[in-house]
């Protein structure tokens, strides 16, 4: 039982949710682009300060810890162990892509477009570039069946799986797959994203299982090194 503030900045969106025994209790997002440098520390102390908390109320702070944008995730988590380092308090990390799953299995409205609830796999997408995108497999219960990696999508993709069961889309990265990935079990949803909100139950639950991070030597799970790119345009000229 536990009072945690969650963070999620792996994408494009910044959100930030206030979770207590595994449910939600306040939430702040931002949906207009990688500003998170500029929203995320005023998310976090106006939550706290709409419900009368300061980071020593903290029982925790839990980072989606990947995978996703190089930049949003160094921002999330400097953030978040500063907090942790300041209040004394446990850092706990959680999957981007289960947590996206967990939030979306908790959207009534999903039993309407599955036909086999236990049999359907989950597969969330985070846009890499390209057609390259950062994905896993998740059963019904949001846990892993098929590790994360990245992906180049093509039509040939998931065709052994698709030709056994359905599986469901989602996340930024599966839009431009909805073209390519045509077999009739295949089902995409749209604007269904990375959200804090996700986060909360996994948060908890690691929380109560002691399952936390060196606030010290953790790093976020990139998956892909970081590759800097050079301006096309000389600014001098």
């Amino acid at each position: 039982m536990a009072l945690l503030l969650n963070i999620e900045t792996s994408t494009a969106i910044c959100s930030v949710a206030l979770g207590k025994d595994g449910k939600l209790l306040a939430l702040k997002e931002n949906k207009e682009g990688m500003k998170h440098a500029s929203h995320l520390t005023v998310f976090i102390e106006n939550i706290l300060k709409e419900n009368n908390l300061s980071t020593a109320d903290l029982d925790g702070v839990a980072i989606s810890m990947g995978p996703g944008s190089y930049t949003g995730l160094r921002i999330g988590v400097s953030t978040a162990k500063g907090i942790c380092y300041g209040a004394g308090i446990p850092l706990i990390a959680v999957s981007t892509l289960q947590s996206m799953t967990k939030a979306l299995q908790n959207n009534s409205d999903l039993s309407s477009v599955i036909k086999n609830q236990e049999k359907v796999l989950f597969c969330p997408m985070i846009d890499a570039r390209r057609m390259e995108v950062y994905t896993a497999f998740y059963n019904a219960k949001a846990e892993l069946v098929k590790d994360i990696s990245a992906d180049i999508i093509d039509e040939n993709s998931f065709t052994n799986e698709l030709s056994e069961q359905e599986i469901v889309f989602f996340g930024d990265g599966s839009g431009k797959c909805k073209d390519v990935i045509t077999n009739e079990n295949g089902i995409f949803l749209d604007d269904i994203n990375a959200t804090a909100v996700g986060m909360i139950e996994l948060a908890e639950d690691k929380f109560n299982k002691n399952e936390l991070e060196d606030v010290a030597y953790f790093e976020p799970f990139y998956l892909k090194d970081f590759v800097a790119t050079t301006p096309k345009k000389n600014i001098f000229n």
